[in-house]
């Protein structure tokens, strides 16, 4: 066990390990990439929640109606009750945030590298949640109990007993009916409970509710378990699941959700939220315990610090002071100055007057003698997949480690124009709408913060660093996968592809699909006589893809050497390595070969090497990666100053010396080996 420090003094606590489910999530890897790739996860409400056509009305003050159809919905997830002890028959009257929990937790000690094959003391392991008080079937279960009114309502009309007694049976018949397991499955404190009986953890399982700072509350709570000596490893984090109409409701009539049906935080535009459904979990230890361990460690927190409004006309209007007060404490408790701060993952809802209020505390806190104006990146994950509630803290958190591991600056979306009155262009702060690598080049770690606020004045502010400043994988999104085979004649790559192909079927989980890709990446020999590769777009046709690499083989049965769009197949022998040809001066352009930078650590500790030049004070890096412009004569500015001779000439001169071996590179997780097929 890792030495307990006064409270005062807080104890560096490392995350090991991550799982997030948000709107076209279904894990961590998915989640990434919508990050990465700023995508959108907002879409119109499906038909498995509720009706637009019985419950949209674009005028707000329309009685039962609510204004906003859209939001973000968690994508289908799969779900075996026999994998985690639960009978078939329970899972109606069970909750979806607790049974999704389930996978999320394991999904989560998995990635920590705490599977079934590595033992941990169990009985010091706890899980403690954000979860809100209302849950999915606490709505349909209390509807059934309204039979007496209906009753009263059809006698009221003169319909006869009979006909009155099937009209009650045929409303009761679309709730859920109550069973024996239906008061544990719609308890929220069970979310836990359950992830305990389950995974066999001895600790403390609880859950919080702080309304939308429910997840960072817990996260508090479980930092302090580690602090005090009680735990030595904690799941937390915050699960939402519930965007049903009554959810909907709550917030169409406190006047909060965008009538355009996009959050789009910052922004001239945003005239709103959006909800979103989501599960974000974090596996805590402290960092002493996680390094002697040796954990792959994501982020350290440094220090999370909470604040209440205190007395104010409203209760459910935020307050700068109160806001600025948690901030404070965050920053003197973690001994870092908000000037070495890269990135801030906003509370960022999209509201104007909550944008504005969060936007005061951080301007007040950040402006101070060592800060230098729009050096710090802000924007808020709301704009990709909704405000997930309860688990909105986790959804910023897991986007910032994400960030401060991959070294890499998120886009926050839907904010192309910021709000004028928030002045921003005169501020420590610049809004973060383009995807770009971190690079150093202020003598500090990279430092993130994340902020969380609820109802009724809550207020939390947390401070991360990067453990490593290297960057130490690749930042693999699973956009594209690439299937390879090879073998000493043609039929045993055919005879390959086809076992793949029948391993994985259309329906195959993208867990199971990434895993049977890699492992032909392992497998693969760039030397052997015969070799084939198929690129695999994760938006294409599987089975179609696959089907027509086989006609393909077949038809060119005869020729040694061909492609068909993303099908790659030789048999001729590989001549020489790789040459890279470098065009001239002239044939740079801002954000050229990002994705390369954002993806691969050797690319990414080149230009960090590069970024330690600097043309007339700004650093090579800059000018290459600058800040996202939206004036398009700014924007022209860039591309004419990376096109400067001196730069040119100095970026250039440094790169090469960085190629040692260009006939070998690593294309993807796993597979390390000459770049050409042929």
């Amino acid at each position: 066990m890792g030495t307990v420090k006064n409270n005062e003094t807080p104890v560096p606590v490392a995350i090991i390990g991550m799982a997030g489910m948000f709107a076209k999530s279904a894990d961590l890897k998915d989640y990434w990439r919508l990050l990465s790739r700023a995508e959108d996860g907002i879409t119109d409400v499906p038909s498995t929640h509720w009706s637009a056509e019985d419950f949209f009305n674009a005028d707000p003050k329309t009685p039962d109606h609510v204004y906003c159809k859209r939001g973000g919905f968690l994508p289908g997830i799969s779900f075996d009750p026999a994998e985690f002890g639960i009978p078939p028959s329970s899972l109606e009257a069970t909750d979806t945030s607790q049974l999704l929990g389930l996978v999320a937790a394991k999904m989560a000690l998995k990635d920590a590298g705490y599977d079934e094959s590595r033992s941990f003391d169990r009985d010091r392991a706890s899980v403690i949640l954000g979860v809100t008080g209302t849950q999915e079937l606490v709505i349909p279960l209390g509807a059934r109990l309204g039979h007496p009114l209906w009753r009263q309502a059809l006698d009221a009309e003169g319909v006869d007993a009979r006909t009155a007694e099937a009209v009650v049976a045929r409303i009761a018949d679309g709730y859920v009916p109550w069973q024996e397991n239906s008061f544990p499955g719609l308890l929220g404190n069970v979310v836990a409970g359950r992830i305990c009986n389950r995974l066999d953890f001895g600790g403390t399982n609880c859950v919080v509710d702080a309304a939308c700072a429910s997840s960072m509350s817990a996260i508090n709570l479980a930092i302090l378990e580690l602090e005090a000596g009680r735990s030595d490893m904690v799941i937390t984090g915050g699960i939402d699941t519930l965007n049903d109409i009554f959810m909907h409701m709550c917030f169409a009539k406190t006047q909060i959700l965008s009538p355009t049906g996009d959050a789009k935080p910052f922004s001239s535009s945003a005239d709103g939220t959006v909800l979103g459904e989501g599960i974000g979990l974090l596996v805590l230890k402290r960092l002493e315990d996680a390094e002697k361990d040796r954990d792959r460690i994501y982020a350290v927190i440094k220090a999370l610090r909470s604040s209440s409004d205190g007395k104010s006309q409203s209760i459910y209007a935020p307050r700068a002071e109160g806001q600025e007060k948690a901030l404070r404490r965050a920053y003197q408790a973690s001994q870092v100055d908000p000037a070495t701060v890269g990135l801030v993952e906003a509370h960022g809802t999209g509201t104007r007057v909550g944008d504005a209020v969060e936007f005061t505390a951080l301007k007040n806190t950040y402006n101070g003698k060592n800060t230098t104006p729009g050096e710090c990146a802000i924007g808020s994950v709301k704009s990709n997949i909704g405000h997930t509630k309860a688990a909105a803290g986790a959804a910023g958190l897991i986007k910032a480690t994400l960030a401060v591991h991959h070294k890499v600056l998120l886009p926050t979306i839907k904010a192309d124009e910021p709000d004028p009155k928030l002045d921003i262009a005169n501020s420590p702060f610049y809004l973060s709408t383009t995807t770009r690598p971190w690079l150093l080049n202020n003598g500090h770690p990279r430092r993130a913060a994340v902020s969380a606020f609820g109802f009724g004045g809550i207020n939390f502010h947390m401070v991360l660093e990067e453990h490593d400043s290297r960057k130490t994988g690749v930042a693999w999104d699973g956009t594209i996968q690439i299937a390879a085979f090879s073998g000493p004649d043609f039929e045993t790559v055919k005879n390959r592809l086809e076992a793949f192909a029948q391993a994985c079927p259309a329906d195959t989980k993208p867990d199971t699909y990434t895993r049977a890709c890699f492992d032909t990446r392992v497998e693969f020999d760039a030397a052997a006589p015969c070799r084939l590769l198929i690129v695999i777009d994760r938006a294409a046709d599987r089975q179609a893809l696959l089907a027509d690499a086989r006609q393909a083989l077949e038809d060119k049965r005869d020729k040694t050497q061909w492609q068909s769009g993303e099908i790659y197949f030789s048999s001729e022998p590989i001549n020489g390595k790789l040459a890279f040809l470098f065009p001239g001066q002239g044939s740079q352009y801002v954000n050229m070969a990002r994705d390369l930078v954002c993806c691969f650590p050797e690319a990414h500790a080149a230009f960090e090497t590069a970024n330690a030049i600097a043309i007339d004070g700004t650093p090579l890096g800059e000018l290459i990666f600058p800040k996202p412009s939206m004036d398009r004569e700014e924007a022209a500015r860039q591309e004419e100053n990376l096109r400067r001779t001196d730069a040119a000439a100095r970026h250039w001169g440094r790169q090469s010396r960085h190629v040692e071996d260009p006939g070998t590179f690593q294309c993807s997780p796993g597979y390390s080996g000459r770049s050409q097929l042929w």
